[in-house]
């Protein structure tokens, strides 16, 4: 059986600084989760989220509903 690896990006809206997270949303289908690791340690752990704790998160930050 092949193991699927993330494919990991980041958001267009990240600009250059480098200071970032990378996310890998093509297991999403298969596996049901959302792997998120630190842009700038690329061979560093990820931590991998469910896809709906990811949606709720997403949804919260684009309706402005998290601390700053």
């Amino acid at each position: 059986m092949p193991t699927e690896s993330p494919c990991w990006f980041t958001s267009s809206y990240s600009g250059n600084g480098g200071a970032c997270v990378e996310v890998a949303t093509n297991l999403v289908a298969s596996r049901g989760v959302v792997p998120v690791r630190d842009s700038k340690v690329a061979g560093g752990p990820s931590l991998s989220v469910s896809a709906a704790a990811f949606s709720s998160f997403v949804a919260c930050v684009k309706a402005g509903r998290l601390g700053a």
